[in-house]
């Protein structure tokens, strides 16, 4: 897979072109602390003055780098997709094999830190139902209000453990409800849906 990168995207990483490729290298390392830390202007400054050009520049190059790198690492690119992926940027080989090397170095460090950003999402752990029918009471006989009261437990990727949320539904609901899961399971095996599964990935 070739990443896809807009004109603006192209613009910020023109100015690696015409930089020592140590410098590409300690702007890959302050594209990697920003990701870890956040935006420090004292350093954009620094090397800003050390290069005699604007802070915009730097940090419009630093930001351009740490962007291909993260869509690199999230899109999990190979050595050769990557290669192909700077070519459209017209630098020069020395320079590619820099970025080549500053990717590979920083994957892991990058897929840690992505890893630690992502919302840790419960996982299904067991679910025990109940059936309650109320059959008549003192101002209504014979009538039937079937409730069906579930206990979903739910393990969280956290040291909290295990959670437990009750839920109370109408076996109507709970029909209609599987009737539209049913839907969703039957149009992910559609051609249309599996066209468009394969261009994301």
């Amino acid at each position: 897979m070739l990443l896809v990168l807009s004109e603006q995207h192209k613009g910020h990483l023109s100015f690696l072109s015409t930089v020592e490729p140590e410098v590409v290298a300690e702007f890959g390392r302050i594209a990697l602390d920003f990701l870890r830390r956040g935006t420090s202007p004292k350093i954009y400054e620094a090397a800003a003055r050390k290069l005699g050009v604007s802070v915009e520049r730097v940090q419009c190059a630093v930001e351009g780098l740490m962007f291909l790198v993260l869509e690199s690492c999230r899109h999990t690119l190979s050595e050769t997709d990557f290669l192909d992926s700077v070519l459209v940027l017209g630098f020069s080989q020395d320079l590619n094999n820099t970025l080549l090397q500053l990717y590979l170095q920083q994957s892991a460090q990058v897929r840690s830190v992505l890893a630690q950003l992502a919302p840790s999402l419960p996982v299904y752990h067991s679910l025990e139902w109940r059936l309650d029918i109320n059959m008549s009471s003192r101002s209504l006989r014979q009538q039937l209000c079937p409730v069906v009261t579930l206990c979903l437990g739910l393990a969280s990727g956290g040291a909290s453990g295990q959670t437990r949320r009750l839920l109370q539904a109408r076996p109507g609901t709970l029909l209609h409800l599987l009737s539209v899961l049913e839907q969703a399971l039957d149009a992910m095996k559609s051609t249309h849906t599996r066209r468009i599964l394969r261009n994301i990935k």
